[in-house]
């Protein structure tokens, strides 16, 4: 009897332990059964490859090329930080353009091949010039920020609309997003310090060059038919065009459905001050800080992928169903809490208490990224819902735009903050006050949830009469071209 019992204790085990391996690739099956392979891979290489892997890789190769190539103060570099912004905040521009300007009849391909073009110019020329100026090298970051930001644009269009036509798959939408964002900067943070340590910060950068180079192939495997009269269509046609999507855009944000977490999306970014270029200076340092290693900063921030990663699978497994507003609002208290590990642990640090950096480095960046990512999820899969069809693409880059106006803010006012307390390369007395700001205002950030709707996101958010177009020409499918297709250019 005993064996028997055994035996069926193994199996469970056994069929427990298969089924945790089983169930993404089920998950995975499913939204490609229900959303279309094409749409999935491009999902994957925007997310995965390029907001993922490339943009955790810059971080880190960007910090040290300006601390040791350009060395320039933390300060100054928070405000270069959130002019990389700025290709963000022009994305209603890209999604006009892609949406009412066509070239040689196609919507996407062309911005496509273009974005990837800039992209690629401007990696190598930072990574096989010589010593830029601090100008220069800022205009070539601009240029990989453009090739990213308009990449997504069409992504971002694709996943809106998806998420209007099968409401039920949203969030699982936007899980698979941040699974394929986080998991590709998770690799990109690995591998990011070895690559500084070994071929330097400038010679790393010919890294960045890889995900501008997959945009240019995309744009010439994506099939993408001609609409019907759209090359012929004149300058007055698209322009008009143009004009019924703002006018359509300007009708849609008047509603309070609309405006409200819009705003509430600006403050809470723009009172989230960030102080991190004054946390690496002083991590690096040999005398005033923990001198921390290129690889350990790279593990340092890997650890934090995982933990965004972490906070994805808990909003998809646990979380999903809660209303925004709830869910919005324990995730910021928990965020706000989680950052008081940062003020601990650079107060134990100036009172010398003997206790590894390493143990509180981590705790915080994990309960950071964890409570953060759930911050997130939420916020992203109603903006998705808030997109009215037709429009979709460049209403969601509206609010993309929204949100990079106030992650610029929020990088500029950390730089402001590390001035005006004259936090420079050497000085770090007072990162401890810095960082007890910034803490007060997420805290402060809590009175604003009222601003979220109190619905699920399965609910219905904007009027019935958002549904008609106006007279907007809909948007055509992307689909990948069969590996044995012929390719219409």
């Amino acid at each position: 009897m005993s064996t028997q019992q055994d035996q069926t204790t193994t199996n469970k085990t056994k069929n427990s332990f298969i089924s945790i391996l089983t169930q993404p690739i089920e998950w995975l099956t499913m939204l490609t059964r229900h959303l279309n392979p094409s749409f999935i891979a491009g999902i994957f290489i925007i997310y995965g490859i390029g907001q993922g892997f490339s943009v955790s890789f810059f971080k880190l190769v960007s910090d040290y090329y300006w601390k040791d190539i350009q060395k320039i103060q933390p300060s100054t570099v928070q405000l270069y930080v959130g002019i990389y912004f700025i290709p963000w905040i022009l994305k209603p521009i890209w999604g006009i353009l892609t949406d009412a300007f066509p070239l040689l009849g196609y919507r996407r391909r062309p911005y496509f091949i273009l974005a990837g073009v800039v992209g690629l110019v401007s990696a190598l020329v930072v990574a096989v010039k010589g010593k830029l100026a601090a100008v220069a090298a800022l205009m070539c970051f601009l240029g990989v920020f453009a090739s990213l930001a308009i990449a997504g644009v069409t992504i971002d269009a694709c996943i809106a609309r998806k998420s209007i036509e099968v409401p039920r798959l949203a969030p699982d939408l936007q899980s698979f997003c941040g699974l394929c964002s986080g998991s590709g900067a998770l690799i990109g943070y690995l591998v990011s310090g070895f690559f500084v340590h070994h071929l330097g910060p400038q010679g790393s950068f010919g890294l960045m060059a890889v995900f501008p180079a997959l945009t240019i192939v995309l744009g010439f495997v994506i099939y993408e038919k001609k609409a019907n009269g759209l090359h012929n269509e004149k300058k007055q046609g698209a322009m008009k065009n143009a004009g019924m999507i703002i006018r359509s855009m300007y009708k849609t944000i008047k509603y309070p459905q609309a405006w409200k977490p819009s705003l509430y999306m600006f403050l809470s970014l723009s009172l989230n001050v960030t102080t991190h270029e004054g946390h690496f200076y002083w991590y690096t340092d040999s005398k005033a800080g923990p001198a921390f290693s290129q690889e350990f900063v790279g593990v340092i921030y890997a650890i934090g992928a995982v933990a965004s990663i972490i906070g994805v699978l808990i909003y998809h497994k646990y979380l999903k169903n809660y209303t925004f507003r709830s869910l919005v609002f324990y995730a910021q208290l928990l965020y706000a809490v989680s950052g008081v590990l940062d003020l601990i642990f650079v107060l134990r640090w100036n009172l010398k208490i003997g206790i590894p950096d390493y143990v509180f480095v981590v705790l915080e960046e994990t309960a950071v990224r964890i409570t953060g990512k759930i911050r997130w999820m939420p916020m992203m899969v109603l903006s998705a819902k808030l997109c009215p069809l037709g429009i979709e693409g460049t209403f969601f880059a509206l609010l993309m735009c929204i949100d990079s106006i106030g992650a610029l803010i929020s990088k500029w006012g950390g730089g402001l903050l590390l001035h005006v307390l004259h936090i420079t390369r050497s000085d770090f007395n007072n990162l401890w006050l810095a960082v007890l700001i910034r803490d007060i205002l997420r805290f402060v950030t809590l009175v604003l949830v009222f601003l979220i709707p109190n619905v699920g996101p399965y609910e219905g958010l904007l009027p019935s009469e958002m549904d008609k177009r106006d007279g907007i020409v809909d948007e055509q499918t992307l689909e990948l071209v069969p590996i044995h297709a012929k390719v219409e250019v």
